[in-house]
C-alpha cells in the first residue's frame, strides 16, 4: 500500500495591511457674487439731502477701470438698458441713470444688478466718498469697541484716586477740584467708557500725573506762574523755578521739567506739601 503524503503546515507571520493614502490639492474657490439687496453709504457720517456720483467718463470726472487680465483701461457708465458696466460690452442705444445717494445712503434692489457692481466692483469713488453696508464689518467694528471700551474700564476700576483725578483734569479742568470722591469715580468709567482710546493713552502718560500735580501746586499757592504764563517761581520767597519755552503749554512744560535732575527734587518738595 501507498503512504499517505502528510502535508507541511509552514507558519506565516502576520502581515501588515498597508494603505496608501492619495491626496488631491484643492484648488481655493473664488468667492462668488451674492444677488441681494445692498446698501451704501457716504463716508464721514455726511447726510446730505442728495449727492450725486458720476456715471459716465469725462475728463472732469474720469470712470476708468484697469483690467489686469489684459492690462488695459476700460471705460465705465451705468446705462440702465445694458447687463454689463464696461463701454466696449454695451450694444445698441444705451439710457443713462443717475446715482444720487439720499440723506447719506443709496438703497439697490437685487433687480438692478448692473448698478450693484458698478457700485460695489469698478466705481473709483468706492473707498474715497462711498463704502458699501456689511453687517460682517459693522459687527467686527463694533466688537473692536467694545473690547477697547472694556479694556479702558477695567482700568478705570484700577488706578488710585490721585491717578484718575489726574486724568479727568485733562477733560473737565478745574471742576474736577469741585466733585466727590464718588462722582470722580463715576465721571471716570464714564470717560472710559466714551473716549476708551484716550483714556488709556492718558493712563500710560506720566506727563498727566505730573502736569495734575504742578496745578495743584499753582491752585494751593505753592507755586506762581507768571502772568504772560513765562516763568514759574516759588510763593514762598519768589525764586525762579523755571521759564517756559516759547509755544508751549506751562503745566505741560513744568511736568518734562519735574523730570530732569533739579525737577526732581522741586517735585519731592512740591508733593511733601500737598
Amino acid at each position: 500500500m501507498a503512504k499517505k503524503a502528510t502535508a507541511e503546515t509552514i507558519e506565516v507571520a502576520p502581515q501588515k495591511e498597508i494603505v496608501t493614502q492619495v491626496t488631491t490639492s484643492v484648488k481655493p474657490t473664488k468667492p462668488t457674487w451674492e444677488i441681494k439687496d445692498r446698501v451704501y453709504y457716504l463716508n464721514k457720517n455726511k447726510k446730505p439731502l442728495s449727492y450725486t456720483i458720476p456715471t459716465r467718463h469725462s475728463r472732469k470726472t474720469p470712470l476708468l477701470y484697469f483690467d489686469k487680465k489684459t492690462g488695459e483701461q476700460k471705460e465705465i457708465r451705468y446705462a440702465t438698458n445694458q447687463n454689463s458696466v464696461f463701454v466696449d460690452e454695451q450694444k445698441g442705444e444705451v439710457t443713462m441713470g443717475h446715482i444720487v445717494f439720499r440723506d447719506g445712503d443709496l438703497r439697490v434692489p437685487k433687480e438692478k444688478q448692473n448698478l450693484q457692481k458698478l457700485l460695489s466692483l469698478y466705481h473709483p469713488l468706492k473707498g474715497k466718498v462711498y463704502e458699501e453696508f456689511s453687517a460682517v464689518e459693522v459687527a467686527i467694528e463694533q466688537l473692536d469697541v467694545l473690547d477697547l471700551q472694556l479694556d479702558a474700564m477695567n482700568l478705570a476700576k484700577q488706578i488710585d484716586i490721585d491717578q484718575a483725578e489726574a486724568i479727568l483734569r485733562v477733560e473737565l479742568g478745574s471742576k474736577v477740584d469741585l466733585i466727590s470722591s464718588k462722582e470722580l469715580k463715576r465721571d471716570t468709567l464714564l470717560f472710559a467708557r466714551n473716549n476708551p482710546k484716550l483714556f488709556i493713552q492718558l493712563v500710560h502718560d506720566e506727563n498727566v500725573q505730573l502736569r495734575n500735580v504742578a496745578i495743584k501746586a499753582a491752585e494751593s499757592g505753592i507755586i506762581n506762574l507768571s502772568q504772560d504764563q513765562r516763568t514759574f517761581t516759588w510763593a514762598s520767597n519768589g525764586r525762579k523755578l523755571m521759564n517756559v519755552p516759547f509755544d508751549e503749554n506751562p503745566y505741560s512744560a513744568f511736568a518734562a521739567f519735574l523730570k530732569t535732575d533739579e525737577g526732581v527734587e522741586i517735585y519731592k518738595s512740591i508733593d511733601k506739601k500737598l
